[in-house]
């Protein structure tokens, strides 16, 4: 049976720890009552200095961190106050609403919390303000001076919400028809052909998914893949949140942008009112899928899952 271990080594390493390492090893074994050549046994095999050291570095550098955060938010913060000084045109309640709402984008909450008011009074007041020309205007203001800040291109960012709010679903799977054999408890369903006496396999119609692989996708759109108990999921991003920024965003699309935004709402809009044929048949997933019906595939937060 292994010894245990003895108490009074954790303690010296916590009487070495607490004087960060600068106490004579003769000192620690007065106060715990062994021998020095004991606490210098201990010292050796628990390697004390690369834990002490260790520890000294995490912190320095978990201290060092939270300094350059608020370092940070001290200078985004400056940067935002002189943002609202460079409108004088606008009132200070109109300036911190234009701030307010470039972080959220909702009228009502920016107003409720500019003017202090309750939600009804920010409902109404806040969709009027966004209407007055010098308002607009420091908002777009603000809107180009942050992607400045973030080094980002509007542009690019609009055209990834437009892949987001507009992806289709075929681009990361495939569906349709397929003949599969019945399958009883020892295989294949055989049946004799009525025209030449043979057997052959009884088979059935069946409706199939498969997932793409992911060589093949647009990785960034998808917001979940999982393989669970019941089988596997795919779920891409949010469309109806892209839909939302791109309606509060569509001061920075492109002519090119806006007109395709045109063109997939209406082919989207035509296809939507188009029938759907075998709605009512089951799914049957390959690639470890089961059963489901084709309208998961339409559905508005784009996700296909498949169970055995």
């Amino acid at each position: 049976m292994a010894r245990a271990r003895d108490p009074n080594r954790g303690k010296a390493f916590e009487i070495y720890k607490k004087n960060a390492g600068n106490i004579d090893l003769v000192e620690i074994a007065s106060q715990l009552n062994v021998s020095p050549g004991t606490i210098r046994g201990w010292k050796s095999k628990d390697s004390w200095d690369d834990q002490l050291n260790g520890t000294l570095r995490k912190n320095t550098e978990r201290s060092k961190r939270k300094k350059e955060e608020k370092q940070k938010e001290k200078v985004t913060a400056e940067k935002e106050v002189e943002q609202i000084i460079e409108a004088p045109d606008l009132t200070d309640k109109q300036r911190l609403f234009c701030l307010l709402y470039v972080r959220c984008f909702n009228a009502t909450k920016a107003y409720q919390k500019a003017y202090q008011c309750d939600e009804y009074s920010a409902r109404t007041n806040g969709s009027r303000m966004i209407t007055f020309d010098n308002i607009r205007e420091e908002i777009r203001r603000l809107k180009q001076t942050r992607l400045s800040r973030e080094l980002l291109d509007e542009s690019d960012i609009f055209q990834k919400y437009i892949d987001i709010a507009f992806a289709d679903i075929t681009d990361y799977l495939e569906f349709g028809t397929e003949e599969v054999p019945v399958m009883a408890l020892y295989g294949p369903v055989k049946v004799k052909d009525p025209d030449t006496g043979e057997e052959k396999e009884l088979t059935k119609t069946v409706n199939t998914v498969r997932f793409r692989s992911s060589a093949e996708v647009d990785g960034t759109i998808v917001a979940e893949v999982k393989q669970g108990r019941d089988g596997a999921s795919i779920k891409l991003a949010d469309r109806m949140k892209a839909l939302d920024w791109l309606a509060a965003h569509m001061d920075l699309a492109t002519d090119e942008q806006r007109a395709r935004i045109a063109q997939i709402k209406a082919q989207t809009e035509r296809l939507s009112t188009q029938p759907v044929e075998n709605e009512d048949d089951g799914v049957e997933i390959i690639n470890d899928a089961d059963e489901k019906t084709s309208q998961d595939i339409r559905d508005s937060n784009t996700e296909v899952s498949s169970g055995v």
